[in-house]
């Protein structure tokens, strides 16, 4: 796909609020937010962007991700096979909340994110109804590394099985979200919808 192309898709987020009062044009914004959405590092956007001319901070790439997450809306509808689901503790602004996430094993993409002040059936069941709300679940097999998942599974009425070995991925982008969010724990602005984002 040409690089105007791209460009040419990211404006339809040119009249978004959040974009107000920003000395860099909304397009190489929007840009540079695809980039990191695709998979990039803050990083590594920053050297794409500076290979096009723009001279731009990771720092400033960052803060327009978080200025944008609030803004747009969840990822498209996709029809799974296998869902790993797992969750794990976050403190947001000192209040522990349980953070509950499900990532497509075929296509490695994070298909929902929610926040629960606590653990058990009751929040698994609400979380996987909303996963199976957003996206085909029909033939879909949730892959879970705790027996309380069992009642969501049997109370939605979806496939699901206990399975230690292949839902590593979700384990991974666990590690990676504590380590960004503990990197940067001293200026993280963030609410609870944020985190969601």
């Amino acid at each position: 796909m040409l690089l105007s192309n791209l460009l040419n898709e990211s404006l339809d987020t040119a009249t978004l609020e959040c974009w107000q009062r920003e000395r860099t044009a909304t397009p190489i914004r929007a840009f540079a937010v695809w980039l990191h959405s695709t998979g990039l590092s803050l990083r590594e956007a920053e050297a794409i962007l500076r290979l096009l001319g723009v001279e731009r901070s990771f720092q400033a790439v960052f803060q327009w991700v978080h200025q944008l997450s609030d803004s747009v809306s969840d990822p498209p509808k996709a029809t799974l096979r296998w869902v790993a689901v797992d969750e794990t503790t976050v403190k947001t602004n000192g209040v522990w909340s349980w953070l509950y996430a499900a990532i497509g094993l075929d296509t490695k993409m994070i298909l929902d994110v929610a926040l629960f002040k606590r653990l058990g059936t009751d929040p698994a069941a609400a979380f996987l109804h909303g996963v199976c709300e957003k996206h085909d679940c029909s033939e879909t097999v949730f892959l879970a590394d705790t027996f309380e998942y069992r009642t969501a599974f049997s109370r939605l009425g979806v496939t699901g099985r206990v399975d230690y070995t292949d839902r590593n991925l979700i384990e991974k982008w666990f590690q990676t979200f504590k380590m960004r969010v503990g990197r940067f724990h001293n200026s993280w602005m963030g609410s609870q919808l944020n985190i969601r984002r």
